[in-house]
């Protein structure tokens, strides 16, 4: 019977497994003929994308318009903000000190990405195009996250000030994130042939690379990445709750984890997460705000590849790393990368086309520094996505204090 019940509960994650593993093995044989396959993920993937926009628009929204007011939201955000500014500095000062103990020597290979000339934009217009859209139509594109959350969060509150009148307008808010959650899990179905087919590809196209020019950055992102991701995930559950946090924690973070390698989108992580964290018994006005918001604003993988970025490029053009302003500028530009880089498969190469144009450095930066974005991907988002999880532990915790996890089982 006990053994009946295991089965039944990790079902889906052995089956996740087994996709995984398969989608691995394939990758390693077939190299980059794997590429045929790859339309197997993208259709998964598609999917998840249609269904992630209003799950996140109903989970947002709903959160917020369900909120009793006694639980002070302004201390949710102000505790939120302060919990992910934290994360992201603590990941980028311990890999500067690792760039310091391990410095990169790096040659400026002959390797290059195509890219695509991108109108530079000032920072007004910037921020606009972050913040808002000119259509309604458009805010229902992964790329526009950031409006959307945020006109999902203007949608919470007029729900929650309309009071009695809005009543009905909540229940249709609450009725629609269950919906969503639902349409999630059947996409989920699909989960171990999406991922496999994800996981052959990224191994047999960037595997190869792994070995070359950009070995010994992407040897000390991997490094620094894992050290963070078992260390410092593991310390900061443990702030959030003791020993028992940390066994909640690694315990329901897996499926997050194996879908956030798979599809290298921490959009695309927000149905995992969201169940994760409910599962670590996160309270559910705290997850529905947490996860959403974290997938775009908080991301300590994107702080971590920030470093070592700028590290690489530094080594290829004879600049130290160890001025104080110039330590100052890269912790900022960490900060501003984990803020406006989109959460989406290689996103718009924001974080490179910044830091060139901070240091004032030569166009020849571009190409190595997208490259190092490129292949380090699957871990930076593994970090971004799954660091959301650990964050809204720390949030429950300073939010509900130091009891909040007595009645987990």
């Amino acid at each position: 019977m006990e053994k009946n019940i295991i089965l039944k509960n990790y079902s889906g994650l052995l089956w996740l497994l087994a996709g995984i593993t398969a989608g691995s093995i394939i990758g390693l044989i077939f190299g980059k003929s794997v590429e045929s396959i790859k339309p197997l993920g993208d259709i998964f993937l598609n999917l998840l994308f249609t269904a992630v926009i209003p799950l996140v628009f109903f989970a947002v929204s709903s959160a917020i318009a369900n909120i009793d007011r006694t639980k002070k939201l302004g201390r949710l955000l102000t505790i939120m903000v302060m919990v992910f500014l934290s994360t992201i500095l603590i990941s980028a000062v311990l890999t500067l000190f690792a760039t310091w103990i391990f410095p990169i020597h790096q040659q400026l290979g002959n390797a290059t990405l195509p890219t695509e000339p991108e109108k530079i934009m000032s920072f007004g217009e910037q921020m606009t195009q972050l913040l808002t859209v000119g259509e309604f139509f458009e805010i229902g594109s992964r790329k526009n996250m950031l409006a959307l959350i945020i006109f999902s969060v203007l949608v919470g509150f007029s729900t929650l000030y309309a009071e009695k009148e809005g009543e009905r307008f909540k229940k249709f808010l609450v009725s629609g994130n269950e919906v969503m959650k639902k349409l999630i899990i059947l996409i989920m179905k699909l989960g171990p042939i999406g991922l496999g087919a994800y996981f052959a590809y990224q191994v047999g196209v960037f595997g190869p690379q792994l070995f070359g020019t950009y070995a010994k950055a992407l040897g000390l992102y991997y490094g620094v990445g894992a050290f963070y991701f078992i260390v410092f995930f593991t310390l900061y559950a443990f702030v959030a709750g003791g020993f028992k946090a940390i066994k909640v924690f690694w315990k329901n973070n897996i499926v997050p984890s194996l879908t956030s390698i798979g599809t290298c989108s921490s959009i695309a992580t927000i149905p995992a997460n969201l169940e994760g964290t409910t599962k670590m018994g996160v309270p559910a006005y705290i997850t529905n705000v947490t996860i959403p918001l974290g997938s775009t604003l908080h991301k300590d993988g994107s702080s971590i590849s920030s470093i070592i970025k700028i590290a690489v490029v530094f080594a290829i053009f004879g600049k130290d790393l160890v001025h104080v302003d110039t330590i100052i500028l890269a912790l900022g530009i960490t900060v501003l990368v984990s803020i406006v880089e989109g959460g989406i498969p290689n996103g718009g190469y924001i974080g490179e086309l910044l830091m060139i144009s901070a240091y004032q450095l030569p166009p020849e930066a571009l190409p190595p520094a997208m490259i190092i974005g490129t292949l380090v991907d699957p871990m930076a988002t593994l970090l971004n996505a799954t660091g959301d999880n650990v964050a809204a532990m720390l949030i429950a915790r300073f939010t509900e204090g130091k009891n909040w996890m007595e009645n987990i089982k």
